[in-house]
């Protein structure tokens, strides 16, 4: 149910000021120390940022896809890392619950995700299965009442902190590709579960990913989501709406960027004048915006059919194929436009540059992307 607009514009006040007040102030410290403050996380929490996508019956926020894409374009003018602490929470780590949870795991599970006291975490990615999604070999035989899980998962968001990880796997050695796969929710503290060391990344200092281990780790049936080899369906449906949030994230950091540049060009100057009295400078802003508006346009339209209940499979791929390209072009820009000063971490410029590589790889890469545009294009004959 979507929001009075007096409560909507309250909501966005507050988060723009979070972001600008507490985030942006411990940008450069995040980064360095490769950790989040915890008294920021508990003020997330206390904003209920952990749960934007959860149901208000179970502590959350419910809100309707654009108005978490309008928070997640504030979010996003702030260290992606940040997002991140609770990302999985609002996205892929809970919504597969959410769609596709049974009463009884909705209860047991989502008040805790709702405050953030329970974090979740999304395993699909594997050594031989990451784009080839349906190709997923960590396997789950069924004994008696239970699954007993062996195998690896690998780059897993938040993994480290995680208490709860929905786990794509294999339930029927039979039946290749996605009809073999099964999601099961399978809670940290089960034995035989281990995760490994923080994974060294190019960006997002403060947002981890680690390896996921199981060694014959035995999940209740209970935990299952959905009926077996439902697993890919699940998966699909929840990358649909997490596209989404990470198209508006880039629309975030881009808007972001555009203003960090223009603010810089104003001040600098060279030849006599400030920087922006120069054409080919005004051009590389034009561009910059100009890419911005479109992301924001594309992503807003898609969301508002996405709450209309249209299927936006095709629109969602595309949003978050032009957002994440978008995105690593304005920073390539605004590195440009600073020069030597956007190379030095002294401005943060190259620090956003590294962070938003990552948005043109999960959540699908812009391969796949591409892939799926075109196979629902082809389905609906243009």
């Amino acid at each position: 149910m979507a929001l009075d607009l007096e409560t909507r514009d309250q909501l966005i006040d507050t988060v723009r000021r979070f972001v600008t007040e507490r985030l942006r102030p411990l940008e450069a410290q995040v980064s360095e120390t490769d950790t989040m403050p915890q008294d920021v996380i508990e003020e997330m929490k206390a904003l209920g940022l952990f749960g934007l996508s959860i149901p208000e019956e179970y502590g959350g926020m419910d809100l309707n896809m654009e108005e978490e894409c309008l928070v997640a374009v504030e979010l996003g003018r702030t260290s992606p890392a940040f997002r991140s602490a609770f990302g999985t929470n609002v996205g892929i780590g809970a919504q597969g619950l959410v769609m596709f949870g049974t009463p009884e795991q909705k209860q047991k599970y989502l008040p805790g995700i709702a405050s953030g006291d329970i974090i979740t975490s999304f395993a699909l990615t594997e050594p031989e299965a990451g784009s080839d999604s349906a190709n997923v070999q960590v396997r789950a035989v069924l004994d008696g009442d239970h699954y007993v899980l062996n195998g690896s998962k690998r780059y897993i968001t938040n993994a480290n902190k995680a208490h709860l990880f929905t786990v794509m796997c294999r339930t029927d050695a039979s039946k290749p590709g996605a009809g073999g796969v099964t999601a099961l929710l399978v809670e940290r503290d089960l034995p035989g579960l281990s995760v490994g060391k923080p994974e060294k990344k190019m960006g997002q200092q403060g947002a981890h990913i680690c390896d996921v281990n199981f060694d014959n780790v035995r999940v209740p049936v209970a935990n299952r989501l959905g009926r077996e080899g439902e697993g890919f369906k699940v998966a699909m449906q929840v990358l649909d709406r997490g596209r989404l949030h990470i198209s508006a994230v880039c629309i975030g950091v881009a808007e972001r960027l555009i203003a960090d540049s223009v603010a810089y060009a104003g001040e600098r100057k060279q030849f006599g004048q400030a920087i922006a009295q120069f054409q080919l400078i005004q051009g590389m802003i034009a561009d910059c915006k100009t890419e911005a508006l479109a992301a924001k346009a594309l992503t807003f339209e898609t969301a508002r059919k996405r709450d209309a209940g249209q299927s936006v499979t095709l629109e969602a791929a595309a949003s978050k194929y032009f957002a994440s390209e978008m995105v690593g072009r304005v920073a390539d820009k605004a590195v440009q436009i600073f020069g030597g000063a956007g190379y030095i971490a002294d401005y943060g410029i190259e620090r956003f540059y590294r962070d938003v590589r990552i948005f043109r790889i999960y959540e699908g890469t812009s391969q796949i992307q591409q892939v799926i545009i075109s196979r629902e294009t082809i389905k609906r004959g243009g």
